[in-house]
């Protein structure tokens, strides 16, 4: 695994040749050693296509539909492939709603003057709680506590009686479809243990039932996680404008402290950041031989983070996504890894061991082997707990470059960030119709929602990303990109204005006029929530349901399970899903055409697979075309 085989971006190839001079296991090698047979991605042929179940102590089981073979218990390979898919998105669905309670936790000790935060949009908290029937003309930290206890009832709402949040937020359209279908969810809750007690052995083995499980799942945790989540942190951090912002690995500057925050919670993030913008902090760096103090943005905790604030002296800029992590600490710039719920890898310990770096988990849910040092947020403590990690860095910073010589001279770009609903709709003049109007004359042929992980699966880093991106916006197709998916394309420079050479003459038009990328950066994987309210006012401004929009949904390098529940939301919407790598449920022949054609008999969506970029875009443009010409445009 070499070259482009490891990834897209030549920094993180540069920082891996390091790695294994310095003898240390990684990402690449370690994927390259779980293949059979010399090839890195052949794996165990019934785990590839999803018929191999392990639950219960008859097994481990693997199934075969040609032949009938079933499990012990009489499971049929559909019906394992898709327990075995529900299992993963209630994981991906816990996370998301652990997320969505710290963000109120914040909220809520905001209100009640308990953290060092402020409300600094009012009106974003106002106009949710007005859409979920609040009266909302109270004080700002009044709405925030009505809000807090609303949404906090409504998660454990029982599974009979439907959500308050979706039934608002939802559109009317889809609601009605959902609910005749019986995937109209009530509380997320109550929905994880709906889900959970499903999949244990003998209750349900039946594959349709528990692909309706999925979407009735994904429905709740799009609406009452996502969504509340985001609309939280807007209120609490700032709605996400455009801006510029660094990245790559070259905003790693050994000369200075470098204090890098990484997960998926920005709480701490944005309170370390405040703090070490004060003199006081810059100081106590200068006396410890730094030139100064800086906070460097990575993964989906950074994601969010520039999302919302501009880039100054401090707040430096971005890495990359999780697959840069390792070259990240490899560099012998980091000072502190703070690291937050989701994507800091087990094996960090060894690095911080080799680097010099201090490593300390702050989130309870996050631990590593050998670490014992942990600060666990508390919104409460939040600008005391960033003081503390604060100091632990600079003093960290006298023994780093002392013992570790550091890499210099990396690359580093700049990427415009920041768009959200609010934003587009501020670019556009206030009105959609610009939009709208490109998509009528067929300047734009129609919007992919690039919703991605990253994942070193027959390609490297980010190539089958960047590949797929470059191939729809040079067919005139507006990409919005989410996730760490979206961070290869900052890093790939196609979030840039100037991309927009790289699209064809009807989008580059657009482009041109409005003075935006070809690509808009929407955020992190928890933005697909807000994204289908985006396309829930798409629709309504054109008068049509969702699944008839010129719209795709595309998750080129997916990889763990936050992302198989956001494609199976996907498919409850109503869009054509393009998912890559090929999902484990091959060996499924009955649950696979149940998502990639007998989907579109119930919500209107499809699943594609696809692992050639350009045949892959072919299909999503197919399908664009389908809609507009049934839509007479």
């Amino acid at each position: 695994m070499e070259g482009e085989r490891v990834s897209y971006h030549e920094s993180v190839q540069r920082v891996l040749e390091r790695i294994r001079r310095d003898g240390l296991t990684n990402l690449w090698d370690r994927y390259e050693a779980q293949g059979f047979g010399g090839d890195p991605d052949r794996r165990c042929p019934f785990c590839m296509a999803g018929v191999r179940c392990d639950l219960c102590s008859n097994g481990p089981c693997r199934a075969d539909a040609e032949k009938d073979k079933r499990g012990v218990c009489g499971i049929s390979a559909d019906g394992m492939a898709m327990r075995m898919m529900l299992l993963r998105n209630l994981l991906g669905a816990s996370t998301y709603l652990y997320h969505a309670q710290e963000a109120l936790r914040t909220l809520r000790a905001t209100a009640e003057g308990r953290s060092p935060f402020s409300i600094r949009e009012p009106e974003r908290l106002r106009t949710l709680a007005v859409r979920l029937g609040l009266k909302g003309d109270g004080a700002p930290r009044e709405v925030a506590l009505e809000l807090c206890d609303l949404v906090e009832s409504d998660f454990a709402r029982a599974t009979r009686e439907p959500s308050r949040i979706v039934e608002a937020l939802a559109p009317e359209e889809r609601r009605r479809r959902w609910s005749e279908l019986g995937i109209l969810p009530g509380g997320i809750w109550q929905e994880i243990v709906r889900a959970t007690g499903s999949c244990l052995t003998n209750v349900d083995g039946y594959y349709g039932s528990l692909a309706l499980k999925a979407m009735r799942l994904s429905v709740a945790m799009a609406y009452q996680a996502q969504l509340i989540l985001e609309a939280v942190q807007d209120s609490l951090y700032g709605i996400p404008r455009p801006h510029r912002m660094r990245v790559d690995l070259g905003v790693l500057e050994p000369e200075y402290v470098n204090v890098l925050v990484n997960g998926h919670e920005p709480f701490l993030g944005f309170a370390l950041v405040e703090l070490a913008r004060s003199p006081e902090w810059q100081r106590r760096a200068r006396e410890a031989g730094a030139k100064g103090l800086r906070v460097i943005a990575c993964i989906e905790t950074g994601q969010e983070m520039i999302q919302r604030w501009e880039m100054d002296d401090v707040f430096w800029g971005f890495t990359g996504n999780w697959i840069s992590q390792e070259p990240v600490l490899a560099s012998g710039c980091v000072d502190l890894f703070a690291c937050d719920m989701n994507c800091s890898l087990p094996l960090d310990p060894l690095y911080a061991q080799r680097y010099r770096f201090r490593l300390i988990p702050v989130s309870e849910l996050v631990a590593f082997e050998g670490i014992e040092e942990r600060l666990d947020y508390h919104p409460e403590r939040a600008q005391e707990q960033a003081s503390e990690l604060l100091g632990v860095a600079v003093e960290n910073f006298r023994r780093r470059s002392r013992e570790v010589e550091p890499m210099r001279g990396l690359p580093i770009g700049e990427a415009v960030v920041g768009f959200s609903t609010e934003s587009i709709l501020e670019a556009l003049g206030g009105s959609l119709t610009p939009l709208l109007e490109a998509i009528k004359e067929g300047r734009i042929r129609g919007v992919a929602g690039l919703i991605s992980c990253t994942s070193l699966r027959d390609t490297g880093q980010d190539v089958h990303t960047v590949r797929v991106a470059e191939e729809l916006i040079a067919r005139d197709v507006l990409v919005l990109a989410m996730g760490c998916g979206n961070a290869a394309l900052q890093v790939a420079g196609l979030s840039r204005p100037e991309a927009r050479e790289q699209a064809g003459e009807g989008l580059r038009g657009l482009c041109e006029a409005l003075g935006v990328p070809p690509v808009l950066s929407f955020g992190t994987c928890t933005d697909t929530g807000r994204l289908a309210d985006l396309l829930a006012t798409f629709a309504g401004a054109l008068g049509v349901a969702i699944p008839e929009l010129p719209v795709v949904a595309a998750a080129p390098e997916y990889m763990e399970q936050k992302a198989t529940i956001d494609a199976i939301f996907a498919l409850a919407l109503g869009l054509y899903t393009y998912v890559n790598p090929v999902p484990p449920v091959t060996g499924a022949p009955n649950l696979v055409k149940l998502l990639a054609e007998g989907c579109r008999d119930l919500t209107g969506g499809r699943l594609a697979l696809e692992t050639d970029p350009v045949a892959a875009v072919e299909g999503m443009l197919d399908h664009i075309e389908q809609g507009r010409k049934a839509l007479g445009l």
